[in-house]
């Protein structure tokens, strides 16, 4: 061991230096990088509550978040935008870290939950909540959460075995996702006239109609849920590397993937079953946030900043940007479809690795 060790090239104070100022660059970077993300959050956030029909000042939005009674502000502002405003932030970063957790854990760009079938089963729960059981609210969300996690359970049972897990799960996903959108499609196909406005409004996914009654579940599971991804991030990093690397820097592979899986599928669940599948939320928010931050840092927090920005962003522009009002599901699937069809052709050309 002695020879081993004297036969290693010395470390000079420059390279210390070198390796200090690096770390030091990346801090800075990574601290710009949420910052910019949270004031243009809040401006967003502020511009989902100014505009509409009517353009309210920040003096009206502000008396009526302090609870002041102002004459038509009170209830557009604090009954139809603030709802909405808080709906798309909740939505966006748990569709963010929910997504950005799948692609660190498996390696994989093309592993978010809305691309390997997870927010499918969500999808088809509900859909089956709203057209053939008749339920709403709780009920529904429940039920999406729960066959989302089964959904999950059989792609990753299916996927387990084999030298590359990350690729069948999603080669698998993609076709459970499929099955799902078929049995979506049935429903609808059966479904009642008054019951299919409902529906095929939910799977568009949109943020009409949000209420503050219903974002309870899903504020509660982004406070519970997305604290565990961040006090994991460390280990989530090390599973990056794959789990022999993990095991050996002392991380306990098999509980932590566990937890961070039920902490990411519930996330997008719970999401799902309250504003619909909003489409490449999930598979944007964690590869933008990865862009601005840079290599050597955890994603999750940026990638709940992005996707809350995603969703703030898209429902504006399909509110105001067009002629035609527009889902807030139909302005992410616009964005996101190219960056899918490049990342798959980028992973055909690679022979199979994204």
């Amino acid at each position: 061991m002695a020879a081993l060790l004297d036969s290693l090239p010395a470390v000079s104070d420059a390279d210390v230096e070198r390796v200090r100022a690096g770390r030091r660059r990346r801090s800075r970077r990574r601290t710009v990088a949420l910052v910019v993300l949270s004031v243009l959050a809040v401006a967003l956030f502020a511009a989902m509550l100014m505009l509409g029909n009517t353009i309210y000042p920040v003096s009206d939005v502000l008396a009526v978040l302090r609870g002041e009674d102002v004459s038509g502000a009170s209830f557009a502002v604090g009954t139809l935008r603030l709802p909405r405003a808080l709906t798309a932030v909740l939505a966006g970063a748990a569709f963010g870290v929910a997504g950005s957790t799948f692609q660190t854990m498996l390696r994989n760009p093309l592993a978010s939950p809305d691309v390997i079938g997870i927010t499918s089963g969500a999808s088809a729960a509900a859909v089956l909540s709203i057209v053939v059981l008749k339920w709403s609210g709780t009920a529904t969300m429940g039920l999406s959460l729960a066959v989302g996690i089964l959904t999950a359970l059989v792609i990753y049972l299916a996927a387990r075995g084999g030298d590359s897990t990350g690729g069948r799960l999603i080669l698998i996903g993609i076709g459970v996702g499929a099955m799902l959108d078929s049995v979506v499609a049935y429903l609808l196909l059966k479904a009642a006239v008054w019951d299919l406005a409902v529906a095929t409004r939910w799977m568009t996914g949109s943020l009409n109609g949000s209420r503050m009654e219903d974002i309870l579940p899903l504020a509660i599971a982004v406070v519970v849920l997305v604290p565990i991804v961040l006090f994991l991030a460390r280990d989530l990093g090390a599973l990056e590397l794959g789990d022999s690397w993990a095991t050996a820097l002392g991380v306990r592979v098999d509980r932590t993937r566990v937890l961070l899986v039920v902490a990411a599928v519930a996330l997008a669940c719970v999401a799902t079953a309250t504003t619909g599948p909003i489409a490449f939320v999930a598979f944007l928010a964690g590869p933008i946030a990865a862009r601005i931050v840079g290599p050597g840092s955890s994603v999750v927090l940026p990638a709940a900043l992005t996707g809350a920005c995603l969703v703030l962003a898209a429902d504006l522009l399909g509110q105001f940007a067009f002629d035609t009002k527009f889902p807030v599901g139909v302005i992410t699937g616009i964005l996101g479809a190219p960056y899918l069809i490049y990342l798959l052709v980028r992973t055909s050309r690679r022979g199979g690795s994204a």
